[in-house]
């Protein structure tokens, strides 16, 4: 089994691309596409495959999924790009490397994306049976991409879909805490962020690709505990603005999603149930 993995030098692939040739059985290789070979240089050393070049580009996916078994896409366009980049990398390119794998023959095809394709909340934790309702506060060019890309992705006969929706990934070195303030500062102080770990997304993505008989199936992958506003303050020793205190939450459950689905049929179980476990054993 040979699996290509897109999107190896972001954050969320560059963790997972070493689990999976990691965790590589005999006979089971991986393939890594990036757009710079000196980027591909560490992968190569764990001993994949390195394809180089852009996703945008048709001749590129041909070399990519030349001789494939599965795909995960993990390349993803967001936070500060412009929405036509969002557009061109989250829905086009995907849905060209679709197409590209079902002309190859490609068994499997593991499409990450966002649990921000809800949309607004339902007054429940979300599930993956939820439309997206667009708009809210965390709406913009990256949701929409990925859920026109999920659409898409969906509608062509013979692909053997995996749709997995991460929530606000971190640890293991990850600036995205840190970063999670840009958005934490101007929220209600209970305001609450549903996140899960490098490792979690991993685990996810791995019982994703290897299990059989999911194809056109969407799962959540998340933690037990979403924190508020306050918590990611305190978590990043910064001193949580008074003006939180005076706020309210115009959505308390915006992008809260339920894991029941990967639990039941995957077995998935966090390895790190809340940031505070991750926190405790070192795995920020």
């Amino acid at each position: 089994m040979l699996t290509l993995v897109t999107g190896t030098t972001g954050q969320v692939g560059r963790r997972f691309a070493p689990r999976l040739i990691a965790q590589a059985r005999p006979g089971e290789r991986v393939r890594v596409l990036v757009r710079d070979a000196a980027r591909g240089e560490p992968f190569a050393e764990l001993g994949a495959e390195v394809v180089t070049g852009d996703l945008r580009d048709t001749d590129t996916l041909g070399k990519a999924v030349a001789g494939v078994d599965a795909v995960v896409n993990v390349a993803a366009s967001f936070r500060g790009v412009p929405d036509e980049e969002a557009w061109a990398v989250n829905r086009d390119a995907a849905v060209e490397l679709g197409r590209a794998a079902l002309a190859a023959g490609v068994r499997r095809f593991v499409q990450v994306s966002t649990g921000l394709v809800y949309g607004r909340g339902r007054g429940r934790l979300l599930t993956e049976d939820d439309e997206s309702l667009p708009g809210g506060s965390m709406w913009g060019a990256y949701p929409e991409s990925k859920a026109a890309a999920e659409r898409e992705l969906r509608a062509m006969e013979g692909l053997d879909l995996r749709v997995a929706r991460l929530p606000f990934v971190y640890g293991e070195g990850d600036p995205h805490l840190a970063q999670s303030l840009l958005w934490a500062r101007n929220w209600a102080a209970t305001q609450r962020l549903q996140m899960g770990h490098h490792a979690d997304v991993a685990q996810g993505l791995l019982r994703m690709l290897h299990a059989p008989g999911i194809g056109g199936r969407i799962y959540n992958i998340a933690d037990d505990a979403p924190v508020t506003a306050v918590e990611l303050h305190q978590l990043n020793g910064v001193e949580v603005p008074d003006e939180l205190y005076g706020r309210t939450d115009p959505d308390p459950w915006v992008q809260l999603t339920s894991t029941e689905r990967i639990r039941r049929e995957l077995g998935y179980r966090p390895v790190y149930p809340s940031v505070y476990a991750a926190r405790d054993a070192g795995a920020l």
